[in-house]
Protein backbone atom coordinates (compact mmCIF):
# COMPACT_ATOMS: atom_id res chain seq x y z
CA UNK A 1 0.00 0.00 0.00
CA UNK A 2 1.45 3.44 -0.88
CA UNK A 3 1.27 6.83 0.77
CA UNK A 4 -1.02 7.88 -1.63
CA UNK A 5 -3.61 5.53 -1.02
CA UNK A 6 -2.74 5.42 2.86
CA UNK A 7 -3.63 9.36 2.91
CA UNK A 8 -6.62 8.73 0.76
CA UNK A 9 -8.27 5.80 3.43
CA UNK A 10 -7.19 8.28 6.40
CA UNK A 11 -9.46 11.59 4.46
CA UNK A 12 -12.35 9.23 3.68
CA UNK A 13 -11.96 7.81 7.38
CA UNK A 14 -12.32 11.56 8.44
CA UNK A 15 -14.56 12.85 6.03
CA UNK A 16 -16.83 9.82 6.89
CA UNK A 17 -17.04 10.78 10.89
CA UNK A 18 -18.03 14.48 9.65
CA UNK A 19 -21.21 12.84 9.09
CA UNK A 20 -20.77 12.49 4.95
CA UNK A 21 -21.51 9.30 3.41
CA UNK A 22 -19.28 7.02 2.36
CA UNK A 23 -19.49 7.41 -1.77
CA UNK A 24 -19.05 11.24 -0.91
CA UNK A 25 -16.15 10.90 1.41
CA UNK A 26 -14.08 9.13 -0.66
CA UNK A 27 -15.16 11.76 -3.69
CA UNK A 28 -13.83 14.18 -1.59
CA UNK A 29 -10.57 12.43 -0.24
CA UNK A 30 -9.78 11.72 -4.04
CA UNK A 31 -10.47 15.72 -5.06
CA UNK A 32 -8.50 16.61 -1.68
CA UNK A 33 -5.54 14.91 -2.78
CA UNK A 34 -5.72 15.87 -7.01
CA UNK A 35 -5.63 19.41 -5.12
CA UNK A 36 -2.82 18.35 -3.15
CA UNK A 37 -0.63 17.13 -5.38
CA UNK A 38 -1.43 19.94 -8.00
CA UNK A 39 0.21 22.23 -5.05
CA UNK A 40 3.10 19.80 -4.28
CA UNK A 41 4.06 20.08 -7.99
CA UNK A 42 3.91 23.66 -8.11
CA UNK A 43 6.36 23.85 -4.73
CA UNK A 44 8.39 21.96 -6.33
CA UNK A 45 8.63 23.69 -9.03
CA UNK A 46 8.96 26.73 -7.50
CA UNK A 47 11.81 25.58 -5.08
CA UNK A 48 13.73 23.68 -7.72
CA UNK A 49 13.45 27.25 -10.45
CA UNK A 50 15.02 29.19 -6.85
CA UNK A 51 17.95 26.99 -6.28
CA UNK A 52 18.87 27.11 -9.69
CA UNK A 53 18.26 31.10 -9.99
CA UNK A 54 20.05 31.83 -7.05
CA UNK A 55 22.76 29.26 -7.09
CA UNK A 56 23.63 27.69 -10.28
CA UNK A 57 22.97 31.22 -12.48
CA UNK A 58 25.19 33.38 -10.63
CA UNK A 59 28.34 30.73 -11.18
CA UNK A 60 27.25 30.51 -14.79
CA UNK A 61 27.32 34.52 -15.01
CA UNK A 62 31.30 34.21 -13.48
CA UNK A 63 32.72 31.48 -15.48
CA UNK A 64 34.26 32.33 -18.89
CA UNK A 65 32.57 29.13 -20.74
CA UNK A 66 29.55 30.87 -22.90
CA UNK A 67 27.63 28.17 -23.79
CA UNK A 68 26.23 27.98 -19.99
CA UNK A 69 25.22 31.81 -20.87
CA UNK A 70 23.82 30.83 -23.92
CA UNK A 71 21.51 28.09 -22.47
CA UNK A 72 20.47 31.11 -19.92
CA UNK A 73 19.04 33.22 -22.34
CA UNK A 74 17.53 30.10 -24.33
CA UNK A 75 15.71 29.24 -20.78
CA UNK A 76 16.63 26.08 -20.61
CA UNK A 77 17.62 25.56 -17.17
CA UNK A 78 13.56 27.26 -16.63
CA UNK A 79 12.42 24.63 -18.79
CA UNK A 80 14.66 21.79 -17.13
CA UNK A 81 12.86 23.10 -13.95
CA UNK A 82 9.42 22.22 -15.20
CA UNK A 83 10.81 18.40 -15.22
CA UNK A 84 9.80 18.27 -11.33
CA UNK A 85 6.61 18.91 -11.46
CA UNK A 86 5.82 16.57 -14.50
CA UNK A 87 7.63 14.08 -12.90
CA UNK A 88 5.67 14.38 -9.72
CA UNK A 89 2.54 14.07 -11.76
CA UNK A 90 3.84 11.24 -13.70
CA UNK A 91 4.41 9.21 -11.15
CA UNK A 92 1.88 9.89 -8.69
CA UNK A 93 -1.27 11.17 -10.38
CA UNK A 94 -2.02 7.31 -10.98
CA UNK A 95 -2.75 6.63 -7.78
CA UNK A 96 -5.64 9.78 -7.12
CA UNK A 97 -8.98 9.80 -8.56
CA UNK A 98 -9.24 6.10 -7.88
CA UNK A 99 -13.28 6.87 -7.65
CA UNK A 100 -13.11 8.43 -11.07
CA UNK A 101 -11.58 5.96 -13.15
CA UNK A 102 -12.41 8.02 -16.77
CA UNK A 103 -11.37 11.12 -14.97
CA UNK A 104 -7.98 9.39 -14.06
CA UNK A 105 -7.09 8.23 -17.43
CA UNK A 106 -7.90 11.24 -19.16
CA UNK A 107 -5.51 12.91 -16.30
CA UNK A 108 -2.97 10.77 -16.68
CA UNK A 109 -3.33 11.59 -20.52
CA UNK A 110 -2.70 15.31 -19.87
CA UNK A 111 -0.04 14.55 -17.65
CA UNK A 112 1.88 12.61 -20.24
CA UNK A 113 1.12 14.91 -22.43
CA UNK A 114 2.54 17.88 -20.71
CA UNK A 115 5.22 15.71 -20.12
CA UNK A 116 5.96 15.01 -23.73
CA UNK A 117 5.93 18.88 -24.27
CA UNK A 118 8.30 19.69 -21.31
CA UNK A 119 10.35 17.03 -23.18
CA UNK A 120 10.23 19.00 -26.50
CA UNK A 121 10.84 22.42 -25.16
CA UNK A 122 14.11 21.54 -23.48
CA UNK A 123 15.26 20.00 -26.42
CA UNK A 124 14.40 23.35 -28.55
CA UNK A 125 16.37 25.31 -25.92
CA UNK A 126 19.33 22.78 -26.36
CA UNK A 127 19.48 23.37 -30.01
CA UNK A 128 18.75 27.11 -30.46
CA UNK A 129 22.04 27.12 -27.78
CA UNK A 130 24.29 24.65 -30.18
CA UNK A 131 23.10 27.06 -32.90
CA UNK A 132 24.48 30.49 -30.85
CA UNK A 133 27.23 28.71 -29.95
CA UNK A 134 28.32 28.20 -33.30
CA UNK A 135 27.63 30.80 -34.98
CA UNK A 136 30.45 32.68 -33.06
CA UNK A 137 32.94 30.67 -34.17
CA UNK A 138 34.94 31.64 -36.85
CA UNK A 139 34.15 29.37 -39.85
CA UNK A 140 30.33 29.42 -38.80
CA UNK A 141 29.73 32.36 -42.02
CA UNK A 142 31.14 30.49 -44.45
CA UNK A 143 29.00 26.86 -43.06
CA UNK A 144 25.82 27.97 -41.26
CA UNK A 145 23.79 25.78 -39.61
CA UNK A 146 20.71 27.55 -38.59
CA UNK A 147 18.98 25.68 -41.77
CA UNK A 148 19.88 22.22 -40.18
CA UNK A 149 18.81 23.08 -36.79
CA UNK A 150 15.24 24.46 -38.01
CA UNK A 151 15.13 21.14 -39.78
CA UNK A 152 15.77 19.18 -36.84
CA UNK A 153 13.04 21.58 -35.01
CA UNK A 154 10.45 20.72 -37.31
CA UNK A 155 11.18 17.17 -37.00
CA UNK A 156 11.01 17.34 -33.75
CA UNK A 157 7.75 19.46 -33.10
CA UNK A 158 6.36 16.91 -36.18
CA UNK A 159 7.26 13.59 -33.22
CA UNK A 160 5.87 16.17 -30.46
CA UNK A 161 2.81 16.21 -32.24
CA UNK A 162 2.13 12.39 -33.47
CA UNK A 163 3.06 10.95 -29.81
CA UNK A 164 0.58 14.08 -28.95
CA UNK A 165 -2.37 12.66 -31.27
CA UNK A 166 -1.47 8.58 -29.77
CA UNK A 167 -1.81 9.84 -26.34
CA UNK A 168 -5.34 11.70 -27.34
CA UNK A 169 -6.70 9.08 -29.31
CA UNK A 170 -4.39 5.56 -28.00
CA UNK A 171 -3.24 5.04 -31.09
CA UNK A 172 -0.07 3.66 -31.87
CA UNK A 173 3.04 5.24 -32.72
CA UNK A 174 3.38 3.02 -35.75
CA UNK A 175 0.30 3.17 -37.49
CA UNK A 176 0.14 6.97 -37.20
CA UNK A 177 3.38 7.54 -39.31
CA UNK A 178 1.40 4.68 -41.53
CA UNK A 179 -1.34 6.99 -41.79
CA UNK A 180 0.99 9.81 -42.57
CA UNK A 181 2.59 7.90 -45.44
CA UNK A 182 -0.41 8.35 -47.23
CA UNK A 183 -0.30 11.84 -46.69
CA UNK A 184 3.17 12.33 -48.02
CA UNK A 185 1.63 14.22 -51.19
CA UNK A 186 -0.42 17.18 -49.06
CA UNK A 187 2.50 17.04 -46.76
CA UNK A 188 5.03 18.04 -49.95
CA UNK A 189 2.50 20.74 -51.02
CA UNK A 190 2.47 22.06 -47.22
CA UNK A 191 6.41 21.79 -46.89
CA UNK A 192 6.96 22.96 -50.43
CA UNK A 193 8.97 25.93 -49.49
CA UNK A 194 10.76 24.44 -46.04
CA UNK A 195 11.50 21.33 -48.55
CA UNK A 196 13.65 24.01 -51.60
CA UNK A 197 14.92 25.86 -48.67
CA UNK A 198 16.31 23.19 -47.35
CA UNK A 199 17.77 21.76 -50.26
CA UNK A 200 18.91 25.20 -51.71
CA UNK A 201 20.14 26.08 -48.29
CA UNK A 202 22.27 22.75 -48.48
CA UNK A 203 23.21 23.71 -51.75
CA UNK A 204 24.28 27.32 -51.02
CA UNK A 205 26.74 26.12 -47.86
CA UNK A 206 28.49 22.88 -49.78
CA UNK A 207 29.02 24.78 -52.79
CA UNK A 208 30.04 28.05 -51.14
CA UNK A 209 28.08 30.16 -53.21
CA UNK A 210 27.62 32.45 -50.25
CA UNK A 211 28.26 32.91 -46.76
CA UNK A 212 26.82 35.45 -43.83
CA UNK A 213 28.33 38.78 -44.31
CA UNK A 214 28.69 38.73 -48.18
CA UNK A 215 27.82 40.97 -50.03
CA UNK A 216 24.97 40.72 -52.91
CA UNK A 217 23.16 42.20 -55.68
CA UNK A 218 19.71 40.93 -56.88
CA UNK A 219 18.14 43.24 -58.40
CA UNK A 220 14.71 41.56 -59.11
CA UNK A 221 14.33 41.24 -55.44
CA UNK A 222 15.56 44.63 -54.63
CA UNK A 223 18.36 43.08 -52.76
CA UNK A 224 21.58 44.99 -52.70
CA UNK A 225 23.65 44.33 -49.26
CA UNK A 226 25.13 42.35 -46.48
CA UNK A 227 23.57 38.70 -46.02
CA UNK A 228 22.59 38.72 -42.56
CA UNK A 229 20.94 35.31 -42.29
CA UNK A 230 20.17 32.07 -44.04
CA UNK A 231 17.55 30.27 -43.30
CA UNK A 232 15.33 27.42 -43.79
CA UNK A 233 13.25 29.29 -46.46
CA UNK A 234 14.82 32.98 -46.73
CA UNK A 235 17.62 34.57 -46.73
CA UNK A 236 17.89 38.07 -45.60
CA UNK A 237 20.02 40.74 -46.62
CA UNK A 238 20.20 44.59 -45.39
CA UNK A 239 20.60 47.03 -47.93
CA UNK A 240 22.83 49.96 -47.60
CA UNK A 241 19.86 51.69 -47.17
CA UNK A 242 19.59 49.61 -43.88
CA UNK A 243 16.25 48.11 -45.70
CA UNK A 244 15.35 44.21 -44.91
CA UNK A 245 14.82 41.99 -47.56
CA UNK A 246 14.18 38.80 -47.38
CA UNK A 247 14.85 36.11 -50.64
CA UNK A 248 13.56 32.49 -50.54
CA UNK A 249 16.36 30.27 -50.62
CA UNK A 250 15.97 27.83 -53.21
CA UNK A 251 15.93 31.50 -55.31
CA UNK A 252 19.41 32.15 -55.06
CA UNK A 253 19.66 28.28 -56.53
CA UNK A 254 17.45 28.64 -59.30
CA UNK A 255 17.81 32.96 -60.23
CA UNK A 256 21.25 34.44 -61.23
CA UNK A 257 22.78 36.98 -58.48
CA UNK A 258 26.16 38.84 -58.06
CA UNK A 259 28.58 38.31 -55.10
CA UNK A 260 30.75 40.91 -54.25
CA UNK A 261 33.13 38.59 -52.22
CA UNK A 262 36.02 38.07 -55.01
CA UNK A 263 35.95 41.90 -55.26
CA UNK A 264 35.94 42.46 -51.22
CA UNK A 265 38.79 39.60 -50.87
CA UNK A 266 40.96 40.32 -54.22
CA UNK A 267 42.69 43.79 -52.51
CA UNK A 268 40.93 46.17 -55.18
CA UNK A 269 38.17 47.67 -55.98
CA UNK A 270 37.10 48.91 -59.75
CA UNK A 271 36.40 51.63 -61.20
CA UNK A 272 34.77 51.94 -64.54
CA UNK A 273 33.94 55.29 -65.58
CA UNK A 274 33.86 57.15 -68.74
CA UNK A 275 34.06 60.92 -69.61
CA UNK A 276 33.04 61.82 -73.64
CA UNK A 277 34.49 64.06 -75.46
CA UNK A 278 33.36 66.29 -77.86
CA UNK A 279 34.17 65.16 -81.20
CA UNK A 280 34.61 69.02 -82.26
CA UNK A 281 37.38 69.55 -80.19
CA UNK A 282 39.30 66.65 -81.31
CA UNK A 283 42.49 67.41 -83.59
CA UNK A 284 45.96 67.59 -84.80
CA UNK A 285 48.81 68.93 -82.66
CA UNK A 286 49.94 71.94 -84.03
CA UNK A 287 53.85 72.99 -83.32
CA UNK A 288 52.81 75.61 -80.66
CA UNK A 289 50.58 72.87 -79.13
CA UNK A 290 53.03 70.37 -79.07
CA UNK A 291 55.58 73.03 -77.44
CA UNK A 292 53.20 73.57 -74.74
CA UNK A 293 52.45 70.40 -74.34
CA UNK A 294 56.35 69.41 -73.94
CA UNK A 295 55.89 71.42 -70.35
CA UNK A 296 53.38 69.40 -68.54
CA UNK A 297 55.90 66.83 -66.74
CA UNK A 298 53.48 63.72 -66.26
CA UNK A 299 53.68 63.44 -70.67
CA UNK A 300 56.96 65.56 -70.97
CA UNK A 301 58.79 62.07 -71.85
CA UNK A 302 56.10 60.48 -73.70
CA UNK A 303 55.53 63.65 -76.17
CA UNK A 304 59.30 64.79 -76.54
CA UNK A 305 60.22 60.51 -77.47
CA UNK A 306 56.84 60.54 -79.61
CA UNK A 307 57.53 63.41 -81.63
CA UNK A 308 61.47 62.36 -82.46
CA UNK A 309 60.09 59.19 -83.67
CA UNK A 310 57.13 60.85 -86.15
CA UNK A 311 59.79 63.41 -87.43
CA UNK A 312 62.08 60.42 -87.88
CA UNK A 313 59.41 58.72 -90.23
CA UNK A 314 57.79 61.91 -91.93
CA UNK A 315 61.58 63.07 -93.29
CA UNK A 316 62.52 59.52 -94.21
CA UNK A 317 58.91 59.39 -95.87
CA UNK A 318 59.08 62.86 -97.10
CA UNK A 319 55.98 63.59 -96.29
CA UNK A 320 54.34 67.11 -97.59
CA UNK A 321 52.64 68.75 -94.90
CA UNK A 322 50.68 71.15 -96.82
CA UNK A 323 47.88 68.91 -96.67
CA UNK A 324 47.23 67.63 -93.06
CA UNK A 325 46.47 64.58 -93.10
CA UNK A 326 49.70 63.60 -94.82
CA UNK A 327 52.70 62.03 -92.68
CA UNK A 328 52.11 61.05 -89.00
CA UNK A 329 50.99 63.68 -86.40
CA UNK A 330 50.28 63.59 -82.66
CA UNK A 331 46.64 64.17 -81.89
CA UNK A 332 45.37 66.24 -78.89
CA UNK A 333 43.08 63.16 -77.50
CA UNK A 334 45.85 60.83 -77.74
CA UNK A 335 47.88 62.69 -75.47
CA UNK A 336 45.39 63.20 -73.34
CA UNK A 337 45.05 59.88 -72.92
CA UNK A 338 48.47 59.42 -72.22
CA UNK A 339 48.43 62.01 -69.44
CA UNK A 340 45.57 60.19 -67.91
CA UNK A 341 47.90 56.78 -67.64
CA UNK A 342 50.77 58.82 -65.87
CA UNK A 343 48.46 60.29 -63.46
CA UNK A 344 46.68 57.09 -62.60
CA UNK A 345 50.09 55.65 -62.41
CA UNK A 346 51.87 58.39 -60.04
CA UNK A 347 48.67 57.99 -57.45
CA UNK A 348 49.63 55.72 -54.34
CA UNK A 349 46.00 54.28 -54.06
CA UNK A 350 45.92 53.01 -57.60
CA UNK A 351 46.53 49.17 -57.63
CA UNK A 352 49.37 48.69 -60.21
CA UNK A 353 49.21 44.71 -60.19
CA UNK A 354 45.77 44.46 -61.59
CA UNK A 355 44.34 45.49 -64.79
CA UNK A 356 44.94 49.32 -65.20
CA UNK A 357 43.78 50.34 -68.35
CA UNK A 358 42.78 53.81 -70.16
CA UNK A 359 40.92 53.21 -73.28
CA UNK A 360 38.35 54.67 -76.02
CA UNK A 361 35.14 53.32 -76.19
CA UNK A 362 32.97 53.13 -79.56
CA UNK A 363 32.10 56.75 -80.41
CA UNK A 364 27.98 57.71 -80.69
CA UNK A 365 25.85 60.71 -80.75
CA UNK A 366 27.00 61.69 -77.39
CA UNK A 367 30.98 61.94 -78.70
CA UNK A 368 34.11 59.85 -77.83
CA UNK A 369 34.07 58.23 -74.43
CA UNK A 370 37.43 57.55 -72.63
CA UNK A 371 37.25 54.97 -70.23
CA UNK A 372 39.20 54.76 -66.98
CA UNK A 373 39.22 51.47 -66.19
CA UNK A 374 41.74 50.82 -62.94
CA UNK A 375 41.52 49.01 -59.52
CA UNK A 376 42.06 51.17 -56.06
CA UNK A 377 44.07 49.31 -53.37
CA UNK A 378 41.24 49.73 -51.25
CA UNK A 379 37.81 47.83 -50.90
CA UNK A 380 36.23 49.81 -48.13
CA UNK A 381 33.20 51.71 -49.90
CA UNK A 382 33.11 55.07 -48.48
CA UNK A 383 37.12 55.70 -49.00
CA UNK A 384 36.92 54.19 -52.21
CA UNK A 385 34.27 56.58 -54.06
CA UNK A 386 36.52 59.51 -52.47
CA UNK A 387 39.55 58.11 -54.47
CA UNK A 388 37.10 57.93 -57.44
CA UNK A 389 35.62 61.21 -57.20
CA UNK A 390 39.36 62.69 -56.72
CA UNK A 391 40.28 61.42 -60.04
CA UNK A 392 37.23 62.83 -62.25
CA UNK A 393 37.35 66.16 -60.71
CA UNK A 394 40.98 66.29 -61.72
CA UNK A 395 40.06 64.87 -65.27
CA UNK A 396 37.32 66.84 -65.55
CA UNK A 397 39.48 70.17 -65.20
CA UNK A 398 42.48 68.71 -67.04
CA UNK A 399 40.37 68.12 -70.23
CA UNK A 400 40.27 71.59 -70.90
CA UNK A 401 44.49 72.25 -71.01
CA UNK A 402 44.09 69.60 -74.35
CA UNK A 403 42.22 72.38 -76.18
CA UNK A 404 39.32 69.62 -75.75
CA UNK A 405 35.87 69.62 -74.59
CA UNK A 406 34.31 67.30 -72.68
CA UNK A 407 30.10 66.74 -74.26
CA UNK A 408 27.30 67.80 -72.78
CA UNK A 409 23.75 68.02 -74.29
CA UNK A 410 22.71 70.83 -75.25
CA UNK A 411 26.36 71.13 -76.15
CA UNK A 412 25.81 74.70 -77.70
CA UNK A 413 23.53 77.86 -77.80
CA UNK A 414 23.20 76.95 -81.31
CA UNK A 415 22.58 73.70 -80.66
CA UNK A 416 19.76 74.13 -78.18
CA UNK A 417 17.58 76.68 -80.11
CA UNK A 418 17.77 74.41 -82.89
CA UNK A 419 16.27 71.61 -80.78
CA UNK A 420 13.76 74.18 -79.22
CA UNK A 421 12.29 74.83 -82.48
Amino acid sequence: MTGITKIEQYLSRLFSQLGLKEIWANNIADIAILLGLLMVSYIGYYITWKIIRRILLPLFQRSKNQFDDLLVKHKFFRRMSLLVPALILFYFSGETLSHFPVLATFIIGIVEIFFVLIIILIIDSLLSTVNDYYERLPFSKDHPIKAVIQIAKIILYIAGILITIGQLFDKDLSSLLFGLGTLSAVMMLIFKDPILGFVGGLQLIFNKMVSIGDWISMPKFGADGTILEINLTTVKVQNWDKTIVTIPTYKLISDSFQNWKGMETSGGRRIKRSINIDMDSVKFCSDEMIGRFKKIELVKDYVEKKQAEIDEFNARQKADFNITTNGRRQTNIGIFREYLKSYLAQRSDINKNMTFMVRQLHPSEKGIPIQIYVFTKTTEWIEYEGIQSDIFDHVIAAVAEFDLRIFQFPKSGENARFIAE
